[in-house]
């Protein structure tokens, strides 16, 4: 993946809290934990937790006393990240330089695509934990969207664990899947998709594997037209996507699946009742049908016998 070395970067959608004192606990709202609430289900596996029912992303108070107590960190100010992130070449040498060019590219496209009803949300960066108005959130918890607030959230560390714990092979254009199905949710919840799943409810068919799955559908779609989607300037911020790039994001779609989260990372066995995300056959198979689609139409998870 590569960024346009002379395009100008706009930081104005993110909000960097680095650096200030967070909350304590864990309590997520609705509307989904994103890719990487499987994080969530990893920490609950390991800590005697994890059966059925929907304790992840279902129970905000069960996840408190695991996370709570974490401090938070202290790197760079927003002035600092408006300073070093200026251009497309920024991009290309910094990770979080090249995390603002994508936010940029992934709300531009859906700013295109949904004009007015498209509402541009901002991500916070934080270091170890915040306050959000979906409660207090640590970054064992992984990137997600509060409908609440209607912010995304990302502590930048969590692209270290995609290649340390889950054994993904990571890179720039899988950050920014990541990014893109974060922005999913948001999309959903401004169309009020989000209504149509009922919280706490749990299985390889249920609303939350449906809307967890169209979120992948649509960030592989934003993928397809990456690099024709114009910035401020008229032209493409990012430059290439190559098929090395989709193939790594297909490795990390497949390391994130109930399955294989419950299977390589928990105790090695599978129950397909505990579902919230989908399997990794079926999360790959929604990033590919929307970008080998482009089209976010495409990405209706919810039709009678979409995931057979």
């Amino acid at each position: 993946m590569r960024y346009r070395e002379d395009a100008d970067l706009d930081t104005s959608d993110v909000q960097d809290r680095r650096g200030r004192p967070g909350g304590r606990a864990v309590a997520i709202g609705g509307g989904g934990l994103g890719v990487v609430g499987v994080v969530v289900v990893l920490l609950l596996q390991l800590l005697g937790g994890g059966g059925g029912g929907g304790t992840t992303g279902s129970d905000p108070d069960a996840l408190g006393p695991i996370l709570d107590g974490l401090g938070s960190g202290r790197t760079a100010s927003g002035e600092q990240l408006q300073q070093s992130c200026r251009s497309g070449r920024d991009a290309n040498s910094s990770t979080e330089c090249a995390v603002v060019a994508d936010i940029e590219s992934i709300q531009d496209y859906w700013a295109g695509r949904l004009g007015d009803r498209y509402q541009r949300s901002d991500t916070v960066f934080f270091s170890d934990s915040t306050d959000t108005g979906c409660g207090s959130a640590t970054s064992g918890v992984g990137p997600f969207y509060c409908p609440a607030d209607r912010l995304v959230y990302i502590d930048l560390s969590f692209y270290d664990e995609l290649r340390t714990r889950f054994g993904a092979e990571g890179g720039l254009f899988v950050d920014a899947y990541v990014l893109a199905h974060e922005y999913g949710h948001h999309v959903q919840d401004l169309l009020g998709t989000d209504e149509r799943v009922r919280q706490g409810e749990t299985g390889p068919t249920s609303g939350s594997v449906r809307l967890e799955l169209q979120a992948d559908c649509y960030a592989g779609a934003w993928a397809k037209h990456a690099t024709t989607v114009p910035d401020d300037g008229g032209a493409p911020l990012i430059e290439e996507i190559t098929q090395d790039d989709v193939d790594r994001a297909l490795d990390t779609a497949g390391r994130i699946g109930d399955d294989y989260i419950q299977r390589e990372l928990g105790n090695g066995s599978v129950d397909e009742r505990s579902f919230t995300h989908g399997s990794s056959a079926q999360r790959r198979q929604w990033f590919t049908t929307g970008y080998e689609s482009g089209d976010p139409a495409r990405c209706d998870t919810f039709a009678s016998g979409a995931l057979g």
